[in-house]
């Protein structure tokens, strides 16, 4: 039997090759994942512990939790506490650290870094050992930095040059004075590193005469954990926490593989996508193998054979198969690791240098999966073919499905379907977040209900086509009855593309409604032209909404300025605004009083005045920042929206309480202008913030096509990864078509001699490839839209705004696709078909 497997599949080798690619596809995806997400997060674990190498024990401030009417806060590390740590036994010496976001732009204007990887810091003295020299001196005064040696590298900057640079959106214009070496990751990955004396640093991150965190080196001789116990001695025990150097660097790589867990996650969902597909043309390719040598395994039953025997025959062609392409998909996938990481470099987002990462469970994981998915795909059919008797295979009586088998296939597809559509509509009830996992099994259960029920269907669908495909003649006939001659054979080829249109159909709905209601929302709920921000959405400094008032044309300016607060023992963020020009600003409906604030008079969103049980009238007691409490008053209350909630409060009433209160930050400010939105006045608005690469200056249409941006970017990144879902469904396609036209040879062979052409056989199968395609296409399609109205009335309980949008044209494309699918996939099948010798065709068994 070993033999005999082995044989079938050196014989059947080009048969079983789409196999192999659409295995090897699924193998690949999956390989090709773990090798880049490895090798990226491998790269950062060892660039971000060389950044340790200088501390022996870091000392953090301790954070207090929020008790009774008391924020939680964080103590302050000063000079004293510095001090004391530097001169605690066992300490070699003691750095302080300050840091915070510093957007730089390059010699063309443009942020450097992306925004969100731009730091600032401090330069420790006059020679920092964490920040070694290649050129220039240390900086001092407020009118100097020092610069990293890749930010300079890529921008073209050198020592005496002077940089544009924001903090908080004021632009600064210092002089460069040194260029530094740094094993920071986010600058390996492409983020920019400035810094700043001191005193300096402290000033410009809000930090006057305090650190962020003490380094502390040890002296020769003593370890980390004796050092950090002496420091824990020494220092205060309710205002600092201390962390060994080598725990910071574990907690760091734990941090980066969890970061890179949700990415790792992402990708092998579509890589079991595209293998779920692949196991429809695997099944598929298994069952017409098997029928075509039904005489062949009933003789071997003849023989002596046993049912176990052939049922393994047939898994062990399956294990020979998996072999190879799980060993073609892991050398493929070591190179589409490879590619994606040097991708990202040309997408200028750089990784940190290092090997590439082919670990052993990556190895065991495509041997697993390329092995078990295509063992566990043969298996139906090795063993169906194991339980047909001999003489019934020898004379194919067996042929046929029986009216029993049909039957309860229909009755299991149907309760699978109902059950599932059940499942959906009841989750659409519920609230967002519990409504996920109902969803989830729903949509399992009605694609499971469809995929069983699909030979049913394809007999009425396929029959629709039927006055386009009269059109082509007898090739259209013929191809119309060679569709719904073997329904299980269409329904397998229809549903591994259907599977891939379903969630391409159903991600473009969601895109299409969320872009739609976000739109609305931007329209609706803003009646200000402006809203100013920072590029990474940090928060701006109040010199900008100052600036901005004094442009000529504005007319009314709030910022939206957030401050923590405690009401009724829970920590609550408050929304400062200022109260007369925010009614003009903004135009959010009011459910209950009126939208007036200012004094003691607030407006809160509908959700909130729900948690605490308030209306219009309503008093409560709130704790500011400085401890001082106040009672308020609700004036109003309005349906907040995701670009505007919470409580709002006059800035007059709550800015003497915050913490920052000499220097509060805007986490953006709109305005209105007199003559509405325009070129002009945007130019003249970036130019009062001095055309600051940090700042972002959008009215409405600008906020609309930023999310949109966001949106489409996902869309485009998911239907890249979708399309190996496709492909796979394309292989199987053609893999069905040239084996159903070599099971079909002595037919063909009779058609072309009783006169059909070969141009008649091409455009007979190429019209058969085209009704299968456009099958799996017309469920995939309906289905998608199916789960995306589904999924967005989860949204719609969340998003006052939100409204289903179907995309004709693009579900158009979509059919288009599916055509177009159908047509490539038979060139090659329509092909050989025409090209059959119909003498020796006529002859063959």
């Amino acid at each position: 039997m070993l033999r005999t497997a082995l044989r079938n599949v050196l014989a059947h080798k080009a048969r079983l090759l789409m196999t192999v690619l659409a295995v090897m596809l699924g193998v690949a995806f999956v390989s090709g994942t773990l090798v880049f997400t490895n090798t990226i997060s491998d790269a950062y674990q060892k660039s971000s512990a060389k950044g340790f190498d200088q501390v022996d024990v870091a000392v953090r401030p301790d954070y207090r939790e929020a008790e009774g009417d008391r924020l939680g806060e964080e103590p302050e590390l000063t000079r004293a506490i510095l001090d004391k740590a530097a001169r605690t036994p066992g300490a070699e010496s003691a750095t302080g650290v300050v840091n915070g976001f510093t957007a730089i732009a390059g010699k063309d204007g443009k942020l450097i870094g992306g925004g969100f990887q731009s730091q600032g810091g401090n330069y420790w003295g006059d020679k920092d050992p964490r920040y070694p020299l290649t050129t220039g001196r240390a900086p001092s005064g407020a009118d100097e930095i020092a610069l990293d040696s890749e930010t300079a590298k890529r921008a073209g900057y050198r020592v005496g040059d002077t940089v544009r640079l924001s903090i908080d959106g004021p632009v600064l214009e210092p002089t460069i004075t040194a260029i530094f070496r740094t094993d920071d990751g986010d600058v390996a990955a492409g983020g920019s590193l400035a810094l700043f004396d001191t005193a300096t640093a402290q000033r410009l991150f809000h930090k006057p005469g305090a650190f962020d965190e003490i380094d502390v080196e040890a002296a020769p001789g003593t370890s980390q954990t004796a050092l950090r116990a002496n420091l824990d001695r020494t220092l205060p025990k309710d205002t600092v926490t201390t962390t060994t150097g080598r725990q910071l660097a574990d907690d760091q790589a734990a941090m980066i593989e969890s970061s890179m867990s949700g990415l790792k996650t992402g990708l092998l969902v579509f890589a079991g996508i595209a293998l779920f597909v692949g196991t429809f043309i695997i099944a598929n390719t298994f069952t017409m193998l098997v029928a075509q040598r039904t005489k062949e395994l009933a003789l071997l039953r003849a023989v002596g054979a046993s049912r176990r025997q052939v049922t393994r025959s047939v898994l062990l062609e399956a294990f020979v198969v998996g072999t190879v392409a799980a060993v073609t998909g892991l050398l493929a996938g070591i190179g589409i690791g490879a590619g994606l990481r040097a991708l990202m470099g040309t997408l200028d987002a750089a990784v940190p240098a290092g090997p590439l990462v082919v670990s052993p469970g990556t190895v065991a994981t495509s041997f697993a999966v390329g092995i078990l998915v295509t063992m566990l795909a043969a298996w139906l059919p090795g063993r169906r073919a194991a339980k047909i008797p001999p003489v019934a295979a020898m004379s194919s009586v067996h042929a046929q499905a029986t009216t029993k088998s049909l039957v309860l296939r229909n009755t299991l597809g149907a309760l699978f379907a109902a059950a599932g559509v059940a499942v959906v509509l009841h989750a659409t009830t519920m609230d967002g977040s519990d409504g996920q996992a109902p969803m989830g099994l729903g949509a399992v259960l009605l694609i499971i209900g469809v995929f069983v029920l699909t030979p049913l269907l394809s007999r009425p669908l396929i029959a629709a086509a039927a006055p386009v495909l009269r059109v082509f003649g007898v090739s259209g006939r013929l191809a119309r009855q060679n569709s719904v001659r073997n329904p299980r054979r269409t329904a397998a080829t229809a549903s591994a593309l259907m599977i891939g249109l379903t969630l391409i159909t159903g991600m473009t709905v969601m895109a299409g409604s969320l872009q739609k209601s976000i739109d609305k929302m931007a329209t609706s709920a803003l009646k200000a032209d402006y809203v100013v921000s920072m590029a990474n959405m940090n928060s701006l400094s109040p010199d900008v909404g100052r600036k901005l008032a004094k442009v000529d044309g504005v007319t009314a300016t709030s910022p939206l300025r957030n401050a923590p607060s405690r009401i009724d023992g829970r920590t609550e963020f408050l929304t400062g605004v200022t109260g007369s020009a925010i009614g003009a600003l903004t135009d959010l409906p009011v459910s209950d009083g009126s939208f007036e604030v200012g004094g003691k008079r607030v407006v809160v969103d509908e959700d909130t005045a729900r948690d605490f049980g308030w209306k219009a009238g309503s008093r409560f007691t709130v704790s500011y920042e400085d401890g001082a409490r106040q009672r308020l008053t609700v004036a109003g209350v309005y349906e907040g929206n995701e670009l505007i909630r919470g409580i709002m409060v006059d800035t007059a009433t709550l800015d003497p309480h915050r913490a920052d209160r000499t220097d509060p930050a805007d986490m953006q400010v709109m305005l209105k202008t007199a003559g509405g939105p325009s070129d002009a006045m945007k130019d003249r608005l970036e130019k009062a913030l001095g055309d600051n690469p940090a700042v972002k200056v959008q009215d409405k249409q600008d906020v609309s096509d930023d999310i949109a941006q966001m949106f489409t970017l996902m869309l485009n990144m998911l239907y890249g990864l979708l399309a190996m879902a496709v492909v796979v469904a394309v292989l199987g396609v053609i893999n069905t078509l040239a084996m159903s036209v070599f099971e079909r040879s002595q037919e063909i062979g009779m058609l072309r001699a009783i006169g059909l052409e070969r141009r008649g056989v091409k455009r007979m199968v190429r019209l058969e490839s085209l009704v299968i395609s456009l099958f799996g296409g017309v469920l995939g399609v309906g289905l998608g839209v199916f789960f995306g109205w589904a999924a967005g009335e989860l949204l719609a309980g969340r998003m006052a705004t939100y409204e289903l949008v179907l995309p004709w044209d693009r579900l158009g494309v979509f059919l288009l696709l599916a055509a177009a699918v159908g047509i490539l996939a038979a060139l090659w099948p329509a092909r050989r078909a025409a090209r059959l010798n119909m003498l020796a065709a006529i002859k063959s068994e």
